[in-house]
């Protein structure tokens, strides 16, 4: 039976969040499911109560290959060389995302947000097709206007040794729930180094400017696309909100109703700062409809 592993990188601010999650996971996963909490340096204490036979809380900077050591005072990387130019913790939490999907013994690696809350039991079967774990892919999601987006697609192919992207419309790989595989994400990892010359933790920490959903998108269609069958693509795992409006309670138990059948996930973007008892009715609205189905 393929297993199942959830990555998060999360922070003190996103913590009723992530209790949210956790307890999702516990709930909707099986017992060999390990969730892997990442939290910033300072922070570990605030999340140790999570830790358990099924929660494993690390330092995020700790939690990257062994030469990378990180000062929390001046957030610098060094090694015995010379210092590494600072490194935003956005990036460092994408760099730990692949570092540790492509160091996990799992079949299939679930990276969740903390505003995400599993709302149906949670396989690795689910996200698996064919022999093959699915792509998180919306077809022309990104248009010129999401600059940022762009930038991310050229990143990515100048870091994948591929030619510049065509103009836009550009498919979205980025979502808040998105399942990866160890195996690919190791072969990413040796594309990079290939490609670049440099430790692939080098090449991607030097970005500015990088989304490592993009990045791995992009791997798995344009690089192990040219000479094997991409895999599937899904996008109904998760019933997504990315609106920046807060919710009341009625607006998000209607978001809830709209849950599809193939969902397993729910997310209501922690950026709205919708109140958490608007969210907690959006998980017991979800719990209803999943009953019911």
């Amino acid at each position: 039976m393929p297993k199942l592993a959830v990555v998060t990188p999360s922070y003190p601010p996103d913590l009723p969040l992530f209790a949210d999650l956790h307890e999702s996971v516990l709930t909707h996963t099986q017992g060999e499911t390990i969730h892997h909490v990442y939290v910033p340096p300072g922070d570990l204490r605030l999340f140790s109560r999570f830790q358990g036979p099924r929660c494993r809380v690390s330092v995020r900077s700790r939690a990257l290959p062994g030469r990378y050591l990180r000062l929390p005072a001046s957030e610098i990387y060094v090694n015995a060389r010379r210092p590494w130019p600072p490194v935003r913790g956005w990036i460092t939490q994408q760099a730990i995302k692949i570092h540790a999907t492509a160091t996990m013994d799992a079949d299939v690696v679930l990276i969740a947000d903390s505003d995400v809350v599993l709302v149906r039991p949670t396989t690795a079967e689910r996200f698996v097709r064919d022999g093959q774990v699915v792509l998180y892919r919306e077809d022309d999601g990104v248009h010129a206007s999401m600059a940022r987006h762009v930038i991310w697609h050229q990143v990515a192919r100048r870091l994948l040794g591929l030619p510049p992207p065509p103009p836009p419309p550009l498919p979205d790989y980025v979502g808040p729930m998105i399942p990866w595989e160890p195996a690919i994400v190791r072969a990413m990892q040796r594309r990079i180094t290939e490609v670049t010359g440099r430790h692939w933790l080098d090449a991607f920490t030097a970005e500015m400017h990088i989304s490592e959903f993009i990045l791995y998108g992009v791997f798995v269609d344009e690089v192990l696309g040219q000479s094997q069958e991409p895999p599937p693509v899904d996008t109904t795992f998760c019933h997504t909100s990315y609106d920046p409006d807060p919710w009341d309670e009625r607006t998000a138990v209607a978001f809830a109703d709209r849950l599809g059948p193939q969902a397993v996930g729910m997310a209501i973007s922690a950026k709205s700062n919708t109140p958490h008892n608007a969210r907690q009715a959006a998980i017991r609205r979800c719990a209803e409809v999943a009953a019911e189905s």
